[in-house]
């Protein structure tokens, strides 16, 4: 089973008929803990943070895309950095943003599937 398999879309007939398909799962609690998680593995101790005691993720927008998966932008605030996510399909990956390449992108998704 792949990373974010369990929250995979399948195709329907309305998506045929030229619905976009996605879907805001921004109150998903489970998938945004699961990409949380995932984001929270990657980092180093020592260089993205000291304790994770006080971590907070938040995140820009989280849907679920027919025959494609997840879509996610999220940052994760330590002790020591902000550090940026994006998570599409089955991966997640770490992004070079600032604040403001944060909001634009999120604004601009929200504004195209929300």
């Amino acid at each position: 089973m792949a990373l974010f398999d369990r929250f995979k879309k399948k195709t329907t007939p309305s998506v045929a008929a030229g619905d976009k398909g996605a879907t805001n799962e921004i109150g998903n609690r489970t998938l945004k803990e699961d990409l949380a998680n995932t984001a929270l593995s990657t980092l180093h101790q020592g260089e993205d943070y000291q304790e994770l005691a006080n971590t907070l993720v938040e995140f820009g927008y989280v849907f679920l895309m027919e025959n494609h998966g997840v879509e996610a932008l999220f940052r994760v605030t330590t002790d020591k950095a902000i550090c940026y996510f994006a998570a599409q399909g089955e991966s997640i990956q770490r992004l070079a943003l600032d604040e403001d390449m944060f909001h634009f992108i999120s604004d601009t998704f929200m504004d195209m599937h929300g």
